[in-house]
């Protein structure tokens, strides 16, 4: 498992406003949108060294959610403006996103989660045992990690 120095760390935010149509009869988002949330900031955090899903792609790579974990603190409500990171925990075997969601006003923790991802050969669709090179590039890393 690796772990980027704090000087390093990858991290993305977004700010967003709640929208009516995430919410469930109860007049809070719906659990299943908060994936949704976790897609946009993962978007913007992988554009930031340039493997967004359109590059994974022409890299010869698929890389699938495998694992999703979500841990409900405060709903989220209409109107609510909020502020989703992602940040990049672990990358040589996996991607591993820790996600965290708080109130933009106060800045009080809303949710919180983890994604990961494994590259998955797009061409013979087997998994990967270890990150391709091109992620490391894209990191400008080594594969050690250094």
């Amino acid at each position: 498992m690796s772990a980027l120095p704090a000087i390093e760390q990858r991290s993305a935010r977004i700010v967003m406003t709640v929208p009516f149509h995430d919410l469930d009869p109860a007049g809070i988002v719906w659990h299943g949108n908060y994936a949704k949330y976790f897609e946009i900031a993962r978007c913007a955090l992988l554009t930031q060294f340039n493997y967004n899903y359109d590059e994974m792609l022409v890299s010869g790579f698929l890389w699938p959610v495998i694992d999703l974990h979500v841990r409900y603190i405060k709903p989220l409500i209409f109107n609510q403006q909020v502020s989703v990171q992602a940040t990049l925990r672990e990358w040589e075997y996996r991607l591993a996103i820790d996600y965290l969601i708080t109130d933009a006003a106060s800045g009080a923790r809303l949710t919180k989660g983890r994604t990961v991802q494994v590259a998955v050969n797009a061409a013979t669709r087997e998994m990967c045992l270890m990150s391709p090179p091109v992620l490391f590039e894209r990191l400008k890393l080594a594969p050690d990690g250094n």
